[in-house]
């Protein structure tokens, strides 16, 4: 019956799978998609056939560590999915299941099944050599894990939770923005970022005679205090500003306050873009070779702050108050914007949606 595409949620592992397929779509072959509800007219867009998975359930943190709460969170719908997708593959048996790494459910429906895989990875990968997310993390779901195992006679530990190995990933950064790039082997396909038609998105600043500023924390999170903080440094007017951000209040005239915008289309103008450092944010701003003041929210983004710095491709800030002088310094450096050429060319080298789709279709198994 084709490809079986697998993401329960979330924009930023979702999205960047739409671009391949897109480009599966074009070449004629047939692609279904298991998501959520929010995101089927997304795929079907994309041109696949949604196949609708249990929802993931709203997410309100009541403690002060909200990670503590996420990975139980997430797993219980997990477990939801599991029986869900194995039924579905048994009565309609895809050729191969394509899935996000963090959707272990599909891996093990595959495994279960006998069907060829491949695991796409929106974020940096992980291997011996360097591992993105410790699993300790996640100790949380420990007695729920133990009743899932029990239940389903299925092989399933924390850490296989969090990062499994594939016989084939397709990850989606280039090797040179991968730290320890070089000691990943022939399983892992470096493809770059997958921005596909949200490339042809339009969009134009308010003014032409300032430089453009583009700040956004992602579709997830929200922070009054730093939306405050991009408030005060700049409303001085020597920047115009595009914010993502709800509720904000009044803002100066120089700083546009949407709830969404077209990023790929904006980054196309930004001279900065300070973000959260979710690994889709932080590629769109790469291809773009727009430089990053990242504030990471979250372990992952943290990850992606520190190569950013690292490369030379901006700067981390954990302290709202550092925020102009950031942009300020990230905008001048020509040492930046050297390194900005240098990971631009490397997208290019990537091979983008292309590659991702000649990579996902080697696996499909041919009828002799």
């Amino acid at each position: 019956m084709g490809i079986l595409f697998v993401t329960l949620s979330g924009h930023g592992h979702v999205t960047p799978t739409l671009a391949v397929v897109e480009e599966l779509s074009k070449r004629g072959d047939e692609v279904e998609y298991a998501t959520g509800a929010e995101h089927a007219e997304a795929v079907t867009g994309a041109g696949a056939r949604w196949v609708e998975l249990p929802a993931l359930p709203d997410f309100h943190p009541v403690t002060a560590n909200p990670m503590d709460e996420w990975f139980p969170h997430y797993f219980k719908a997990m477990s939801r999915v599991y029986p869900a997708l194995l039924d579905r593959c048994r009565t309609d048996r895809p050729d191969l299941i394509c899935y996000d790494s963090t959707n272990w459910p599909a891996r093990l429906v595959a495994r279960e099944l006998g069907i060829p895989a491949v695991r796409t990875l929106p974020h940096i990968a992980s291997n011996e050599h360097y591992t993105l997310m410790d699993a300790n993390l996640a100790w949380s779901i420990a007695d729920d894990l133990d009743r899932f195992v029990a239940e389903h006679g299925v092989e399933l530990d924390i850490p296989s939770t969090i990062e499994a190995p594939e016989a084939c990933s397709v990850v989606f950064v280039p090797r040179e923005f991968q730290p320890h790039g070089e000691t990943f082997d022939e399983s892992f396909h470096f493809v770059g970022p997958m921005l596909g038609s949200r490339l042809d998105e339009e969009w134009s600043p308010r003014r032409t005679d300032l430089p453009l500023l583009f700040v956004s924390l992602g579709s997830v999170m929200s922070d009054a205090g730093f939306y405050q903080a991009c408030l005060d440094q700049f409303a001085d007017g020597g920047w115009q500003v595009a914010m993502t951000a709800r509720d904000v209040g009044a803002a100066p005239e120089n700083i546009d306050v949407q709830p969404w915008f077209p990023q790929p289309a904006v980054l196309k103008h930004a001279k900065v873009f300070i973000s959260h450092g979710g690994m889709n944010s932080t590629m769109e701003a790469l291809h773009q070779g727009v430089p990053l003041v990242v504030v990471p929210q979250t372990p992952e983004q943290a990850a992606n702050a520190d190569r950013v710095a690292e490369l030379g491709l901006g700067e981390r800030v954990d302290d709202h108050a550092e925020l102009r002088a950031a942009v300020e310094r990230v905008a001048a450096s020509g040492t930046i914007r050297r390194n900005l050429d240098r990971m631009r060319a490397a997208i290019g080298n990537g091979g983008g949606a292309g590659r991702a789709a000649d990579v996902i279709l080697s696996r499909v198994p041919r009828a002799a």
